[in-house]
């Protein structure tokens, strides 16, 4: 899935030379995919100190860590924080994430590109188009630009 969904970023040219935002990282890998396929900088969000020392760990492991931010916050703190935009946001909450939850942090969300992953499809709402929505198992992934 993760492949998958990264080689079709890559043929839409939003992760080589990117900033990219893993909110919800946990363990940081979709962020680290992001960045060891060309991504500039990744910016890793988790409120879960396990999850973060996690995230630190992995980046060392992969010596990803000078192209990277760790932020103890939740997403939604981030993005009401945000300073500017990114090209790319990798989403990947906890499946009872509800549709409410979805629209509010998208709305607020300053990204060219998000890829959102949950157990259902999700609709981003205004100001987002989806380019691409697929089932893999009991995860549905939509890619959706910023219109």
């Amino acid at each position: 899935m993760r492949e998958a969904t990264f080689n079709a970023l890559h043929s839409l040219g939003v992760v080589e030379g990117a900033t990219v935002v893993d909110l919800f990282a946990g363990s940081g890998a979709l962020g680290i995919e992001a960045l060891s396929r060309g991504a500039d900088h990744a910016t890793f969000v988790d409120d879960d100190g396990p999850a973060l020392a996690a995230v630190r760990a992995n980046l060392a492991a992969t010596d990803l860590g000078d192209r990277a931010t760790v932020v103890r916050a939740t997403a939604e703190r981030w993005v009401a924080d945000q300073a500017g935009a990114v090209d790319l946001a990798l989403l990947d909450p906890p499946y009872d994430y509800d549709d409410e939850a979805w629209r509010v942090l998208l709305a607020g969300l300053a990204a060219e590109m998000a890829v959102l992953e949950s157990d259902r499809e999700v609709e981003p709402g205004d100001g987002w188009a989806v380019v691409r929505a697929k089932r893999y198992g009991t995860t549905v992934v939509t890619l959706a630009r910023h219109r």
